[in-house]
Order: structure tokens, then C-alpha cells, then sequence
């Protein structure tokens, strides 16, 4: 049985992007987004996290720091009764990345790899899957992974990304 997914950016989607975020203290959550994976989990679709994190791969921080922040994350939405059923990530980067890091991957965003990852993996309806980006790269993961329903958000009046709770609740629409 195949399922759709919510595909969920993590820096400016899920928290507010202020550049390599991979602090516990530097985390704060969008407004509306634990109501928005409450609904989708309610609609049953499988909420996956697919992030660029080049911050390893450029020696900002380790892999292990990023997992543990990931595993407060993911704590934090089962504390406000949701579930981001898995993450996926990215540590390439095909210019700045050192060492091993320095890598053109299928993985990174705007190639699906990470799309198709979890479609392998997790069993998901692809055609009737939802991707939410703040980032071009983000969009053209999902068109090339063949996704129909791909919401970019940002707000143009300032030079920060935000995202409402009044925006992300938009995205309930798509979610059937």
C-alpha cells in the first residue's frame, strides 16, 4: 500500500532559518507547524523532513550535534501530539564541502534524491504527496521528483523568510 507524504523543509518551514541552525537554543518553531503535521498525521499521510545541511559538510558543525538536535526536534512534536515519521538529509556540498563532504549528491536539494529516498524506503504515493519549501531548490526538488501539489512560501517585504501560522494552515488544502 503506497502513501502520501507531507515533505517538509526543515530551516524556515519547521523553525526559523537564521543560517546553519544546529543549536537546541537557536531552534524557534514556526508558527503553525505542529498544527500542520497534527492534520496530516490525522489524514494519514507520512510527514518526512528533507533539509540541505551543508553545515556538516563544511565543518560548521558535526553530524552527531545535527542528530541530536533532530532528536529534540522530533520530541518536541510527539510533546505537541504529532509525528514527523523520518528525516532525511543532505551533507554535500559540491563546492564548499571538505573532505568527503566535497560531493555533487543526488541528494542534495534541487535534485530529488532525497524525495526518492523516501519513496523507496517509506512506500509513498508520490502523485499525491505535498512538499512545503521556502527555497527554489526546494520547489524544483519536488517538480522533479514528479510531485503535483509543491507550495513555496516567503515573504518578499523583508529580507528574512517568515512563515504564519495563517500560511502554513493554507497548505491543509492540499492535504486530502
Amino acid at each position: 500500500m503506497k502513501f502520501p507524504a507531507l515533505f517538509l523543509d526543515r530551516d524556515g518551514v519547521i523553525n526559523k532559518d537564521f543560517g546553519h541552525v544546529y543549536k537546541i537554543e537557536d531552534i524557534e518553531f514556526i508558527d503553525g507547524i505542529f498544527e500542520l503535521v497534527r492534520f496530516a498525521n490525522k489524514q494519514k499521510y507520512k510527514v518526512i523532513i528533507i533539509t540541505n545541511q551543508s553545515g556538516i559538510g563544511r565543518g560548521f558543525y558535526s553530524k552527531r550535534e545535527f542528530l541530536i538536535l533532530m532528536d529534540w526536534i522530533n520530541k518536541k512534536f510527539i510533546e505537541n501530539n504529532c509525528t514527523i515519521d523520518k528525516f532525511y538529509y543532505c551533507p554535500y556540498h559540491p563546492k564548499f564541502g571538505k573532505g568527503r563532504y566535497l560531493k555533487d549528491s543526488n541528494l542534495r536539494k534541487p535534485k530529488p534524491g532525497m524525495i526518492f529516498k523516501a519513496k523507496k524506503e517509506m512506500d509513498i504515493d508520490l502523485k499525491n504527496s505535498v512538499l512545503v519549501g521556502d527555497k527554489i531548490t526546494d520547489v524544483s526538488a519536488g517538480l522533479s521528483a514528479g510531485l503535483n501539489k509543491v507550495i513555496y512560501f516567503s515573504n518578499k517585504k523583508t529580507s528574512k523568510k517568515v512563515f504564519s501560522a495563517s500560511k502554513l494552515s493554507a497548505v491543509k488544502k492540499w492535504i486530502k
